[in-house]
């Protein structure tokens, strides 16, 4: 039996607790409903009412067909476009999965008591800028929600509708109380990386129904980045690959699916900058041409390329008409160009001297970002929209050109406590990084952002938005991303809509958001089926091409690409620091010799039983060797405190076996797990068990901190539990 070290709460990599772990036990209630975001004014009443089969979902027929009234219009976060009576056949077939019954709805007639009411009304006891949102909830029977908008109408409904999902044991009744209900943010948004990821419209839809749910009221999808775009029109052959993108009939699926739930849906592309997909498919980069830019005018990792060449009239054109073709696609009030990063350097080159010599209008590249801003914010505004930048412009001198007043900033380098960009509104999303590589390895700070975090009210902050990057996880399962999302997204739905200090703890709020669980509707996560007969996943590490759907916007020896042969988890290495290609056992091996050396994934762990095998040349020894990582544990060449092979259960315990790994000579290793139970092999020879699993780590190889060092080669994973004999002829 291989040796059990001693139960320690370890972190990913290091023998201490993780940051932002609680392990203090949820307080009472104290008066909260069970509401995700809190309402801002609750007077809860003795006693319930309850849902019968006689209940009558009731509207004014004189208000069946409108969606506002005047009072209930603002330009954030834009126009209800459900009506109130397709909400009430909407809220009918709600309540009948959450109940079982299926109320009736009606147009006119006096209430009962089991009833509900849906009413348009102006709230002249509520700010101006808060009726295209705020409502009245009152459910002492019958349950009445009034607004000047059916966006007011939908989220009181979803307050009816989280207080049955947590009232046992039929669902079928609800506290009786009264509220006053408005949003702290007009603007409450979640972002997700589309450009190098591609989502499947399945958790698109799931996504709006858990942010309508929780009054989140704007999905931003960056549709493009270097390595992908996402938007597919004939108009623009070769920049998007059909398959892997959303053609106009998906978009207009996607936008009725989301008024439904009465979330925007807000496009983003990235223009000038992480822009290689661009630049290459119309020959349009500051890489391209007679006396192109080089890589010391541009980031050193990425080729001149990845900027689209701001001096030139074509690419500014080709600029344009892509804008003008997308904005057409969404009805948003805000459409994102990018705009960020370009680096300074870019001033030195030779192209860029020369325009800023002969243009009277533009002196320094400050004035040319800002310039290509204003054009492409001209197009923005002929569609009726308003332009959305990433910060980073204002810190580029520019003595003649102004981004344009009305241009949003979404702000990600401040805390988001006050607007730091003055003359523009703008959008926090700074705090709010979710980007889980293990190169950036960055996750919103839960206890922070529910204990301290006060969402700003200032007039030029218009909202806040938790994003989502898929640096180095171009390939990630939806679902291994939605398990770093939803907890943030949870909190910044509360402190958004309700910006009073919590009051509660966070595990408190977790398990409230818990009781409240998915709205109705919500479909199962895909999840990928488990392989029977061969190996789920097989990275050989020898050259292979990005595949279609993705440009390599990297310069040489970056970013590269782990093929899976037997699967469809592919990977890459991480940004500047890289693994070397080497002669390997077979073929192509890669080296490691670095912390910051990894691969990304992004795959959901997979329960045991599990298989794992590796051919690992050690070059060298140090404190903590991770083979593959998730956020829940790890497996590892040389265990923390022993230098043995083993796993570990992040937060819990190491456990190691009674094997080291040599040094400068390859081994395979193989894992073999079952419930409970975890043997291990080396070159085919059972060398100890350990009584104890893990679920098998999907997410990368190597973390930030403990990466291996030496040479990898052959790795492959089983979803079954190998025989010893099968093991033996592992070749």
């Amino acid at each position: 039996m291989g040796s059990l070290s001693a139960p320690i709460a370890h972190a990913e990599g290091q023998g201490s607790p993780r940051p932002g772990d609680r392990t203090d036990a949820p307080r009472p209630d104290d008066g909260v409903p069970s509401v995700v975001p809190r309402p801002t004014d609750w007077t809860a009443l003795p006693g319930r009412t309850e849902l019968t089969r006689r209940t009558r979902v009731l509207i004014d027929p004189r208000q069946a067909s409108a969606t506002a009234l005047p009072s209930g219009r603002a330009e954030f976060p834009g126009p209800a476009r459900q009506s109130v009576r397709a909400l009430a056949g909407q809220l009918r077939t709600e309540i009948e999965q959450i109940t079982g019954i299926a109320p009736r709805v009606v147009a006119g007639g006096r209430p009962d008591r089991d009833d509900i009411v849906l009413t348009l009304a102006a709230d002249r006891g509520a700010p101006a800028e808060a009726q295209a949102e705020g409502h009245r909830f009152d459910s002492t029977g019958p349950v009445r929600v009034t607004a000047a908008s059916t966006h007011g109408l939908y989220y009181g409904t979803r307050t009816l509708l989280q207080l049955l999902r947590t009232t046992a044991p039929d669902h079928r009744a609800v506290p009786r109380a009264r509220s006053a209900d408005r949003p702290a943010q007009a603007v409450r948004m979640v972002q997700l990386d589309a450009g190098r990821k591609y989502w499947r419209i399945p958790y698109l839809k799931n996504l709006i129904r858990r942010m309508g749910d929780q009054k989140l009221n704007t999905l931003f999808l960056h549709l493009s980045e270097s390595e992908g775009f996402r938007l597919y029109s004939p108009r623009f052959p070769g920049l998007a690959d059909p398959d892997h993108s959303y053609s106009r009939a998906d978009i207009e699926d996607l936008k009725a699916f989301a008024a439904r739930h009465h979330v925007q849906l807000m496009p983003g592309l990235e223009l000038p900058g992480h822009a290689t997909v661009i630049s290459e498919a119309f020959g349009i980069g500051f890489g391209s041409g007679p006396g192109a830019c080089t890589g010391a005018h541009t980031h050193s990792h990425l080729t001149p390329d990845w900027i689209i060449d701001m001096t030139s009239e074509k690419a500014v054109a080709k600029s344009k008409e892509i804008v003008d073709e997308f904005a057409g696609w969404f009805d948003a009030p805000l459409f994102s160009i990018g705009a960020e990063e370009v680096p300074g350097q870019l001033a030195a080159c030779p192209r860029v001297e020369e325009h800023l010599a002969a243009a009277p209008d533009v002196s320094t590249l400050g004035d040319l970002l800002n310039r290509y801003i204003n054009t492409l914010d001209d197009v923005v505004t002929s569609h009726g929209k308003r332009t959305a930048v990433y910060n980073g412009s204002e810190h580029l001198p520019a003595p003649q050109q102004r981004v344009h007043a009305p241009v949003v900033f979404l702000t990600w380098e401040g805390t988001g406590a006050e607007p730091a960009i003055p003359g523009h509104d703008e959008i926090a999303i700074g705090p709010f990084y979710n980007t889980p590589n293990n190169y950036h390895h960055k996750y919103p700070d839960e206890p922070w952002m529910y204990d301290t975090w006060a969402p700003s009210t200032a007039p030029d902050m218009l909202g806040s938005g938790v994003v989502n990057w898929a640096d180095y996880n171009f390939w990630a399962d939806d679902e291994y991303v939605e398990q770093h999302l939803a907890g943030p997204r949870a909190i910044l739905a509360d402190r958004a809509w309700n910006g009073s200090p919590t009051p509660d703890t966070l595990a408190g709020f977790r398990a409230r958001a818990a009781r409240v669980g998915d709205p109705p509707g919500t479909t199962p996560a895909w999840t990928r089926p488990r392989v029977r007969d061969r190996p789920s996943h097989h990275w050989t590490f020898d050259d292979a091409a990005y595949p279609k759907g993705w440009t390599y916007a990297g310069s040489p020896g970056n970013t590269i690409f782990a093929e899976d042969v037997a699967g469809d988890l592919p990977g890459t290495s991480y940004i500047v620091d890289n693994p070397t290609p080497v002669p390997g056992v077979r073929g192509q091996a890669w080296r490691f010799d670095s912390d910051r050396d990894g691969v990304g994934f992004g795959g959901v762990d997979v329960a045991e039983p599990w298989t794992v095998s590796v051919r690992v040349r050690a070059s060298s020894r140090t404190g903590d060797q991770v083979l593959l990582s998730s956020k829940a544990g790890a497996l590892k060449l040389m265990q923390h405190g022993t230098g043995r092979v083993g796993f570990t259960r992040y937060g819990e315990t190491d456990f190691s076996f009674p094997y080291v790994l040599p040094l400068d000579r390859w081994v395979r290793l193989t894992w073999v797990a079952s419930p409970g139970r975890t043997v291990l092999y080396a070159d085919g020879e059972r060398v100890g068990a350990v009584p104890a699993s893990v679920p098998l780590p999907m997410r990368s190889i190597g973390t930030e901190r403990s990466a291996l060092r030496g040479d990898l080669d052959d790795l492959a994973t089983w979803d079954v539990a190998l025989g010893a004999s099968a093991v033996a002829r592992l070749r």
